[in-house]
């Protein structure tokens, strides 16, 4: 199974269009299309089945119901860093997916750990015992 830095994602499966940014930035913000829109099309990707899978089932608002990224990037001024932005944080999420989790294997607490527990707990209640009122 590949970790996470040997996956590859080839730019021509990744669609990218530029679109205007959102909120301040005076006129430049009315004039420029700075902001990046990113669509990433897992089912249709190259990305091996299991990282598909796992990425698909992650509860993630940028990920469609048929199973399209869509992230935009608006942090910056520029469209290159914006581009960079959004190439970097579709990255990180096929990382995360690319990510397979150790198996839990349950285990039991020893005889001598539930002997311990027990006679810490009948020391507990007679230490409550003896709050309580003194009779004569």
């Amino acid at each position: 199974m590949p970790s996470g830095a040997d996956i590859v994602i080839p730019e021509s499966e990744v669609e990218i269009s530029a679109v205007r940014a959102q909120g301040a930035g005076g006129q430049n913000v009315n004039k420029v299309s700075n902001a990046i829109h990113l669509r990433f099309d897992v089912r249709a990707s190259s990305l091996p089945d299991a990282v598909k899978e796992r990425l698909l089932r992650l509860s993630d608002q940028r990920i469609t119901r048929t199973g399209i990224v869509v992230i935009k990037a608006q942090q910056h001024r520029s469209q290159d860093m914006n581009r960079e932005e959004a190439f970097g944080r579709l990255h990180e999420l096929v990382n995360a997916a690319a990510f397979v989790p150790k198996k839990r294997r349950p285990t039991k607490p020893s005889r001598s750990a539930k002997k311990k527990r027990l006679e810490g707990k009948v020391l507990r209640g007679r230490i409550k015992a003896l709050r309580g009122k003194v009779v004569d």
